[in-house]
């Protein structure tokens, strides 16, 4: 055991799931994912000693069951790190649920991480994710909640463990994610999703491999360079592909038809780089600074008020535990 903390504040990045590498899995390992960690939304949680488990958080819609979640996690936390379920926890901010950002994820390491340096615990986020089975197709928030930045991941095996992460690039500072949000809708997600998985038919090789091509020949190269137009084209072409095979469970290509026709709007304005992250509803829009952001998000306003609109950048590090 280590120094036990007497307060901590955890603050952890949402991700975006750009999509699967493959689907098929004949060469031994399905799923593998593509991602990016986010500084905005995010888990902003306090924790402090004390003699049995509390937990409040700020008003706003949603906050019971993100309560809920929190006491949820931190007894599964308390059992897997052997230590008290015991401490005053304070969610300050939380990720929308079921909104294509990962939020089941980063709450569950950003409460276990908190309860254990109020116990002076040692804590391996990965070991704990296995243990939850969190992320259980996709690696890529694991690795946003450890090391943030461009994330590949090389999926599952037989023996189920963690997907490995293959490639962690930084992403470029001056780039920003305009993320479109449909607070009317959830994305799909629990017994919907794994039913999903079980009745989709074999998706196709020849297509696996030309997403696979595409990361490792246009997306990560033009994320070395800095060069957003093949980035943002080649995110695109892996988005219609992912998205068309999901559409007989989310309704088409994206999961809200609002959100669709803003990212129609998205494609008109010239926009390379655009989509949905994982089973939505939440759509991004991939611009080469902030202002570029800004006039995207003014013509989308206009266009589409019913949506709610947030610019966001790509976080280069992972959660921060202090």
């Amino acid at each position: 055991m280590g120094t036990a903390w007497a307060e901590v504040r955890v603050r952890a990045p949402a991700r975006l799931h750009f999509g699967f590498l493959d689907l098929h899995g004949g060469l031994g390992r399905r799923f593998g994912s593509i991602g990016l960690g986010l500084d905005a939304p995010g888990i902003d949680l306090t924790a402090a000693r004390a003699d049995t488990l509390r937990v409040t958080g700020a008003d706003g819609p949603g906050i019971a069951a993100e309560l809920e979640r929190v006491r949820t996690y931190a007894a599964l936390a308390a059992r897997h790190l052997g230590v008290p379920e015991a401490g005053a926890f304070h969610l300050a901010e939380a990720i929308p649920a079921h909104a294509g950002f990962g939020s089941g994820t980063q709450l569950a390491l950003s409460v276990a991480a908190a309860l254990a340096a109020l116990h002076g615990a040692p804590f391996s986020p990965a070991a704990f994710a296995d243990a939850l089975d969190r992320g259980n197709r996709s690696g890529v928030g694991l690795a946003a909640f450890v090391t943030g930045g461009l994330i590949v991941d090389g999926g599952r095996d037989e023996s189920d463990a963690a997907p490995p992460v293959i490639s962690r690039l930084p992403f470029p500072e001056a780039w920003r994610v305009v993320l479109i949000l449909d607070a009317g809708r959830t994305g799909v997600h629990g017994a919907e999703e794994r039913r999903a998985f079980r009745e989709l038919p074999r998706f196709p090789a020849a297509e696996a491999a030309e997403i696979c091509r595409t990361v490792l020949m246009q997306v990560l190269p033009a994320a070395v360079a800095a060069d957003l137009a093949p980035f943002g084209a080649g995110i695109t072409a892996i988005q219609r592909r992912i998205g068309d095979y999901f559409a007989p469970h989310q309704g088409g290509r994206y999961a809200s038809a609002a959100v669709a026709a803003a990212l129609a709007s998205v494609e008109e304005a010239g926009v390379a780089g655009f989509g949905q992250s994982s089973w939505g509803p939440t759509g991004f829009a991939l611009t080469g600074d902030a202002e570029e952001a800004e006039l995207l998000v003014a013509r989308l306003r206009t266009r589409h008020p019913n949506l709610a609109y947030r610019i966001a950048r790509g976080r280069n590090r992972g959660a921060d535990v202090a």
